[in-house]
């Protein structure tokens, strides 16, 4: 058997993500420091809501983080073996990085803080968009782009399974791609709620920040192997970490190649480790012959740990 951990990102937050957990040790702990370090109570909204105010992208971001970081620690403390390898969908890859020692938790928090203020604050409110086109080949969605590039900027940025990728831009080239996707056959092209076409090239300004407090804050070696979103490669010098997570933000999410690149490695087990269960459905679309489990729960922690064991 070899393991892979991934790490979910911003859109699986619920209130009460935490609820399942209530009694463990190791994700209260964590929880604390991640208060501490933001000096306010993540964990009482995400206990309470509203969902409007976790749902601020903000906010989102280090509850997401610190709580797929929580479920991690509560796993190796119940005696959970490391993984062979590592990644985070989009801001599930600075939880990976967070997992593997590359940031203290402290920094983590308050880093995802950051880049969430320097996404929102790269493109206007209303600006920018991004919408889901099911159904089409990556070349065909890339047509599609290519056409509503009449309208304004708008780019594949999302490549999470075979026939599902998301596109990001400027809003009504956003929506004229949406139309084109129909006409080209695509099952669904729906426009997201979000605030900010993220992973654009828009979001530039954003990457330019955020590669700065980077170059600011304490990082490590990584001690278990991250791959990278944008580049789908394993680095292990804090620069060229700085790097791929700087060209991230205003970069394609490769999702697909990653899961691709766990394969080639020799991956049978991959771990969803965070609230909800976006990614292992993604996993199971990308390569059905991967056993794919999900730990959200101090139940589905405990379950996993027996079945792996076994395995």
């Amino acid at each position: 058997m070899k393991l892979a951990f991934v790490f979910p990102g911003q859109g699986s937050q619920t209130v009460g993500m935490l609820a399942a957990f209530e009694g463990n040790a190791a994700v209260a702990d964590t929880m604390k420091r991640a208060d501490a370090a933001l000096g306010e109570s993540l964990t009482g909204l995400i206990a309470a809501g509203p969902a409007e105010e976790l749902n601020l992208t903000v906010n989102t971001q280090p509850a997401m983080l610190a709580s797929s970081v929580a479920f991690y620690n509560a796993w190796i403390a119940a005696g959970g073996m490391v993984p062979d390898v590592m990644a985070g969908h989009s801001l599930g890859e600075y939880s990976a990085l967070t997992a593997a020692g590359v940031f203290e938790l402290e920094d983590a928090v308050r880093l995802v803080r950051f880049r969430a203020q320097c996404m929102q604050e790269a493109v206007p409110v209303g600006v920018g968009g991004m919408a889901a086109i099911i159904g089409l080949t990556d070349e065909l969605v890339a047509e599609v782009c290519q056409e509503a590039a009449c309208c304004g900027i708008v780019e594949a940025v999302n490549f999470n399974s075979p026939g599902q990728v998301v596109i990001a831009g400027e809003k009504a080239a956003v929506e004229k791609a949406c139309t084109i996707a129909k006409d080209k056959g695509a099952k669904r092209a729906l426009m997201l709620a979000v605030s900010a076409p993220f992973h654009s090239s828009m979001m530039k300004p954003a990457s330019v920040a955020l590669k700065a407090k980077l170059q600011e804050t304490p990082m490590k070696a990584p001690a278990v192997d991250v791959i990278a979103n944008v580049d789908v490669t394993i680095h292990h010098q804090p620069e060229d970490i700085i790097d791929a997570l700087a060209a991230q933000a205003d970069g394609a999410v490769q999702w697909v190649k990653t899961i691709e690149a766990m394969k080639a490695m020799g991956v049978t087990h991959i771990v969803e480790c965070g609230p909800g269960r976006v990614l292992a459905g993604l996993v199971k679309r990308i390569d059905a012959s991967i056993v794919v489990k999900n730990i959200n729960s101090q139940e589905t922690l405990e379950s996993v740990l027996e079945e792996l064991k076994a395995a």
